[in-house]
């Protein structure tokens, strides 16, 4: 035996990413689709971080860390100073991820659509981000990639704009996203040169938001048009698996996804139930729902998308005017107000968590002072356009906490998702 080649092969870990897929509609769909079915088989759940959102939780998987480590808590990234609005990018992340430490290690990484890793940030094997990636040359890494995905007509994600209301239109556009994550597929795994395999399908979460009524429910007029675009997807599953099950060992294969998933109730607006509650005021009516600059001086809070609650601090913000002395006082009347929130008799809320407590040791300026956490089919929102505090939007599914599908082919069963992070780099032997 050559004395360059290692005895043994090394392992190799790919990982499967699902977004927005529950266990249990997992178990029902896979009735009629036989590779979600192996998925499913001997699959367990595994409990999202709060807020219960793609960027937080895809980013706890890929650094095995929390919040209060990675910086990350909402889509938004809110400037305290002149109270602009953006969103949340892979800069923002303040530890190493997974691909970092093993890359440190010579371990090479291969990542396929996963959710806040735009722009693409150099590591030891390739990239391409996922949502939110606006714009493919900022998406790949290495930048070579970026031309070959183009020439391949490779698209980023699905237009939801116009397929809310055009059941039609999305699917192409989900099919369309669907074989692109193929062509990414095919292009990054063949040569084997990698320790690690990440590839998440988002397809679902797009679905499950718009038309999650006629996937649950048999006799919905669309119910066999969203179907029929799960068999494509359920096709797509089966090129991954069979690419997996033709790897030589040692091997190892995990399924995730981000959150849970239920249809939806009704949507939820806190800034417009602190401003009913006297706690927030604008100066002006907003520009969009994102337009944070109208907060007043005279505010007490504010809330950002999904269930984040910030006291507007003197100091903290640059025309907050709490003082420290009201600051347990207003925790508490704003969570116990929220607590006995109710729609149609019945209560909206779960829980409402001290940052402090959901968030320990956290010192980033973004960490929130309250997380709301929502009962299942309660979606929580804080637009500052909206006018009322209940309403439904155009959607028809919500994220939950608990029931997101994990399966691994060793056994290990996670408690929320940074602990997936964590399987990996024990996996590969760091521990430090």
């Amino acid at each position: 035996m050559s004395l360059l080649l290692p005895s043994e092969p090394r392992p190799k870990l790919a990982v499967l990413g699902l977004d927005g897929l529950p266990l249990g509609l997992a178990r029902s769909l896979g009735a009629s689709l036989p590779n979600l079915r192996r998925l499913a088989e001997d699959a367990t759940t595994v409990r999202a971080e709060l807020p219960e959102l793609s960027p937080v939780n895809w980013t706890s998987f890929h650094t095995g860390e929390g919040p209060e480590a990675h910086g990350i808590f909402g889509f938004s990234h809110l400037d305290p100073q002149t109270y602009a609005l953006r969103v949340t990018r892979a800069t923002d992340v303040a530890c190493p991820t997974v691909f970092d430490r093993l890359g440190e290690r010579g371990l090479v990484s291969r990542v396929v659509n996963l959710p806040n890793t735009y722009p693409a940030r150099p590591l030891r094997g390739m990239l391409v981000a996922g949502f939110v990636a606006p714009e493919l040359n900022g998406a790949a890494y290495p930048p070579f990639l970026a031309d070959k995905l183009h020439e391949a007509g490779y698209k980023l994600e699905a237009d939801t704009s116009r397929g809310r209301a055009d059941l039609d239109f999305l699917l192409s556009e989900l099919r369309a996203t669907l074989n692109s994550r193929l062509t990414a597929l095919d292009m990054l795994w063949p040569d084997l040169a990698w320790d690690l395999f990440v590839h998440v399908f988002t397809e679902t979460d797009r679905l499950f938001h718009f038309h999650m009524d006629a996937v649950l429910h048999a006799k919905h007029p669309n119910h066999m048009a969203c179907m029929r675009f799960l068999a494509d997807w359920d096709h797509a599953l089966g090129r991954f698996l069979t690419r997996y099950d033709a790897l030589p060992g040692p091997k190892r294969l995990l399924v995730l996804a981000d959150h849970g998933f239920t249809e939806l109730k009704t949507e939820v607006s806190l800034n417009t139930w602190l401003t009913r509650a006297g706690l927030l005021s604008l100066s002006g009516p907003p520009q969009d729902e994102w337009d944070a600059s109208k907060i007043t001086p005279e505010s007490k809070a504010f809330a950002l998308d999904p269930g984040r609650i910030y006291l507007h601090e003197r100091g903290r913000f640059a025309r907050g005017r709490v003082e420290p002395i009201e600051r347990e006082g207003l925790l508490g009347r704003i969570s116990d107000g929220l607590m006995a929130l109710e729609y149609e008799g019945k209560p909206v809320l779960k829980a409402v968590h001290r940052g402090a407590n959901a968030y320990p040791g956290a010192t980033s300026d973004q960490c929130p002072d309250l997380v709301v956490e929502a009962r299942p089919g309660f979606d929580l929102k804080a637009k500052f356009d909206r006018r009322n505090i209940f309403g439904l939007h155009g959607r028809t599914g919500t994220h939950t906490v608990d029931g997101a599908i994990f399966a691994d082919s060793h056994g290990a069963r996670p408690e929320r998702m940074r602990d997936v992070g964590r399987i990996i780099l024990q996996h590969f032997d760091i521990t430090e």
